[in-house]
């Protein structure tokens, strides 16, 4: 057996034994969310994904392919495991390619169905993509735990997302599959994830796929997210060759083994890495303003927190950023700035209790509280907090006051205005010294960005300036606010179903998809400024199904027959029916039928109209300006040329607003 093969074999065998002890884009060159029940150990067969026709396609007791590019039981996998194509991608949840190459594998899962073509996934993570890894090890965490279908409802999530894999993008797509931060840290305690992880990484270097994506079908090397037609010509060609060794007695089991040993001996070597590119050392302009600060106003380096007391990645980085101002001292002052996400609902009036206790009994009190928030991050309902309030010693009715009445909005939406001016759209979000640094890392990292500043600080005081001074001359030269992102899309008419006043100077239009979860979570906040600003806003709907989500192209059919019969009312009537419940039963052909039987539209007519597909032209319309346009994810909005991505909390989309309502006088 060869020594990779080997070691597959041995690593597959460790994984299972750690499941039963424990509880760049390529060189050439924004799902399906079921929601199973909560995490558990299962035990772990050898089967993969359940494929789209429903059939669940079985492994041998050993199946174990085993050449130059291997596949293993410990690969997630879709399709047959006897299909006679198999497609292996080395991929990366952070890279754009790999999420434009998913929508093409979906494309031919499609096409050729999992008899013909089987997709195995394996992990190549870039360095230069910070959220890369950890997406990864969680990935493979839910794979080994709960099996296929889990990991790649996890992929579909973050793939569907149009935003980076950050700790809150994971977060929530570890709640569409069922899981929460707490049991996935319960999921990494064995190590085998990472250990996969690493060794997927090894191979990918091996192969010299030093890229991703980057795809062997049946060994032939293809680089980069080719268009479909470059896979379909190696496909096909790789079932006439799969097709004539079957005739020759070849059984099936040994197809693959065969061919890939063929054709990767045959193939080119890929071409060479990417070059890395250059860390970001942009200092960027993070005033220290009126918040909490910890530390003396002659520290050297200032280090400015965007957090959420909700945040499980918040809590997590909170003992190092305690760790770095002991390590410190008088050297490093840490600076809070309130950022609570849209989806963290007990995040802000956390927020207004630790604020309460600063303007009660000064910045001592706003960290001893945030200590205690982060502590009992488990419980943050408003006993709990009020509990907190009680242990400080504050003022309790005040406290509670200040909770129900809110009384800080002023101070948070502050603090999440700066948030959106400088790009920090996850949590934790630092900026030391003006640099930006994402994430919950470890220490190390921390300290290799502080102590880069800290020696350009002490220049600086060698130079002649105060201490006190350092932040103001380091802020002062440092990059502004980034202006929005504009496009410009044709403007819409009377075949787009809208609402709001027909009138308005603001037009919002959304590009959603009825299947995605992020969609469905923004409909509250576009309400919300619909209410903020009476008589200036109408919404738009733009089609935007995307391609990995089944059941979202028909149910935009169906709302579009629904306007087609029904005008405007119809069309969000049959829409907020679609999204009360976005599982595959309340948006196939039949609940279709049902929702347009409820709402009374001639049913003939609606049949007819999925039949014949007499609304996908105006669908393909809307999805080829969102194509055109470079919005690739849902929820997208071109608010008069503006863009915003995905799910932004309501303080975002009023700002956007109200830079468009400036623009429109200025043409008046």
């Amino acid at each position: 057996m060869p020594r990779r093969a080997a070691t597959f074999l041995v690593t597959w065998l460790a994984l299972l034994v750690a499941l039963t002890a424990s509880c760049a884009p390529g060189s050439t060159s924004a799902p399906q969310h079921p929601n199973p029940a909560p995490v558990q150990e299962v035990a772990v067969s050898a089967t993969v994904a359940t494929d789209p026709a429903g059939e669940e396609a079985e492994m041998p007791a050993v199946a174990l392919d085993l050449g130059p590019v291997p596949v293993t039981p410990a690969d997630p996998v879709r399709g047959r495991w006897d299909a006679p194509v198999t497609l292996v991608v080395f991929s990366d949840l952070e890279c754009p390619y790999c999420k434009r190459l998913d929508v093409t594998l979906n494309e031919l899962r499609r096409l050729y169905g999992p008899n013909q073509l089987r997709v195995v996934w394996k992990n190549n993570p870039l360095p230069f993509h910070p959220n890369a890894r950890p997406a990864a090890e969680t990935a493979m965490a839910l794979f080994a735990h709960r099996g296929a279908d889990v990991f790649w409802a996890f992929q579909d999530a973050i793939f569907s997302s149009s935003k980076r894999p950050t700790p809150e993008v994971q977060e929530e797509a570890l709640r569409q599959v069922g899981a929460t931060p707490e049991q996935l840290n319960v999921l990494l305690e064995s190590g085998a994830a990472k250990r996969k992880v690493s060794e997927d990484m090894e191979l990918a270097r091996q192969l010299r796929a030093t890229g991703t994506p980057a795809s062997f079908i049946n060994g032939v090397f293809l680089s980069g997210a080719q268009p479909p037609d470059k896979f379909q010509e190696i496909i096909d060609a790789q079932l006439l060759a799969a097709k004539a060794l079957r005739e020759q007695g070849v059984p099936a089991r040994d197809l693959y083994t065969t061919l890939v040993r063929k054709n990767y001996v045959a193939a080119a070597p890929p071409p060479p890495a990417p070059e890395e590119p250059e860390e970001d050392l942009t200092l960027y302009r993070a005033p220290v303003g009126t918040s909490p600060v910890k530390g003396k106003s002659t520290a050297l380096v200032t280090m400015v927190i965007f957090s959420d007391f909700q945040c499980p990645f918040c809590a997590r980085v909170d003992p190092t950023v305690h760790d770095l101002l002991a390590r410190y001292g008088d050297d490093l002052r840490v600076v809070w700035k309130n950022a609570p996400l849209p989806f963290h609902p007990r995040a802000e009036p956390a927020a207004q209790l630790a604020l309460e206790a600063r303007a009660q009994k000064g910045d001592t009190a706003f960290w001893e509280a945030s200590a205690q928030l982060f502590a009992n991050q488990k419980n943050l309902d408003d006993d709990a907090l009020l509990a907190i309030a009680t242990t400080l010693k504050l003022n309790v009715p005040a406290v509670k006051r200040a909770i129900e009445t809110h009384k800080h909005k002023a101070s948070i939406e502050a603090d999440q205005e700066l948030a959106d001016d400088l790009r920090a759209t996850g949590t934790p979000h630092f900026f030391i010294n003006g640099r930006r640094l994402v994430g919950a890392h470890p220490t190390d990292k921390f300290q290799e960005v502080i102590d880069a500043q800290l020696a350009k600080a002490r220049a600086l005081v060698a130079q002649g300036t105060p201490p006190a001074k350092v932040y103001d001359v380091v802020q002062k030269d440092a990059t502004a606010a980034t202006a929005l992102t504009t496009v410009t899309i044709p403007a819409p008419g009377k075949a787009n179903p809208s609402k709001g006043a027909p009138n308005a100077r603001v037009v919002v239009q959304v590009f959603s998809d009825f299947q995605c979860p992020f969609c469905a979570r923004v409909l509250p906040t576009l309400d919300e400024l619909v209410k903020a600003f009476p008589g200036q806003v109408r919404i738009v709907w733009r089609n935007r199904p995307l391609p990995f989500h089944k059941e979202a192209p028909l149910a935009s059919e169906a709302a579009m027959e629904a306007y087609a019969q029904k005008g405007a009312k119809g069309f969000w009537a049959m829409h907020d029916l679609l999204f009360q419940n976005q599982r595959a039963e309340n948006l196939n052909r039949a609940a279709l039928e049902q929702h347009a039987a409820t709402l009374k539209l001639d049913l003939a007519k609606f049949a007819t109209a999925l039949d014949t597909g007499a609304h996908r032209g105006a669908v393909q319309a809307d999805i080829q300006i969102a194509d055109d346009a470079k919005l690739m994810g849902t929820p997208n909005f071109v608010i008069n040329g503006y863009v915003v991505s995905g799910a932004q909390p309501l303080a975002h989309f009023k700002r956007v607003v109200k830079r468009a309502l400036a623009d429109a006088q200025k043409t008046k």
